[in-house]
């Protein structure tokens, strides 16, 4: 959970702005767009997988020069 103490003499755009920046850096914004529509498990097997062999692709091509 995220928490912002409003400090003395911010303002709620300064407060917001740095609420937002901790929403960033804690993940939560990913974690909401992911979640935001169901997947079934084989479909997160699937994107697992293909991520996998991108990574793996990618770690050849730099390995053979």
């Amino acid at each position: 959970m995220v928490l912002v103490k409003i400090r003395e003499g911010e303002t709620i755009e300064e407060a917001l702005r740095r609420f937002k920046r901790e929403c960033e850096r804690h993940g939560i914004i990913q974690e909401i767009k992911r979640r935001e529509f169901y997947e079934s498990p084989a479909v997160r097997l699937k994107k697992k997988q293909a991520e996998a062999r991108r990574k793996m692709r990618r770690r050849m091509s730099r390995s053979r020069y």
